[in-house]
């Protein structure tokens, strides 16, 4: 069993790789050698990073060895980019908006994938609703930053929400993060479509109104954990 686990975590490890570093070095190369805009560079990574959680379930039959796994790269991506964050030349190439935010970032996100793997595979056994989760978080994250530093001009105006979030921003959040989820559970099977759709809709308005609350970049975990705390319950309670 100890061979097995070990043979297991070095594939997984070897799909990781495979997939990561010739999609994030294409994209640094380009930013090398084309004039990218600054937060469509942000978010193509950030895409990039939704991605690499395919690796985490579909490379692995065993849900603690996917853990293990994050963990692992926690352990050696952080004072690699703790060395490159000293360098002036990185931060602005990563357009970083503070000081040390991409090696927390990366954390913050491989953190959450172990949590959500915890949570959703390991007590509920279910893969896809680790995907469902993370990514009512992270295709919407995505789009309300987009659509948000485009065409956001209406300021929102509600209790503990950011003023610097726009309601433009949000809806786009709402929209794909309903979306996300909503497809996933038609994928995954187990509910009737109107049971799929009032689940996506509530996971939606929670995510969208933690990530308005939230602040310093904790959204990368605050947000899938407000999905889990909506979609999980409610799969349960509807009989999927």
């Amino acid at each position: 069993m100890f061979t097995g686990a070990i043979s297991e975590l070095l594939h997984g490890l070897a799909v990781f790789a495979l997939y990561v570093i010739p999609a994030a070095g294409i994209m640094f190369m380009a930013r090398h050698f084309v004039k990218i805009p600054d937060e469509l560079f942000r978010k193509i990574l950030h895409f990039i990073l939704l991605g690499a959680y395919f690796p985490f379930l579909f490379a692995y039959h065993i849900w603690w060895l996917a853990v293990i796994q994050a963990f692992m790269l926690i352990a050696v991506i952080y004072p690699i980019l703790a060395l490159a964050g000293r360098l002036p030349a990185f931060s602005s190439f990563v357009n970083e908006r503070k000081t040390g935010e991409f090696k927390s970032s990366m954390v913050l996100a491989l953190g959450m994938i172990a949590l959500s793997i915890t949570v959703c595979w390991g007590i509920f056994g279910d893969k896809l609703l680790v995907l469902a989760c993370v990514y009512a978080w992270g295709i919407g994250d995505a789009f309300a930053a987009l659509i948000g530093k485009r065409f956001g001009r209406h300021r929102i105006r509600l209790p503990f929400a950011d003023p610097r979030k726009s309601w433009e921003g949000s809806a786009a959040m709402f929209l794909c993060a309903m979306l996300s989820v909503l497809v996933i559970l038609l994928i995954r099977g187990g509910l009737a479509w109107p049971a799929c759709l009032l689940t996506a809709l509530l996971a939606a308005a929670a995510t969208t109104y933690v990530e308005l609350c939230t602040k310093g970049g904790f959204d990368t975990i605050t947000c899938p954990a407000a999905a889990m705390a909506v979609i999980l319950p409610l799969i349960s309670i509807l009989g999927g």
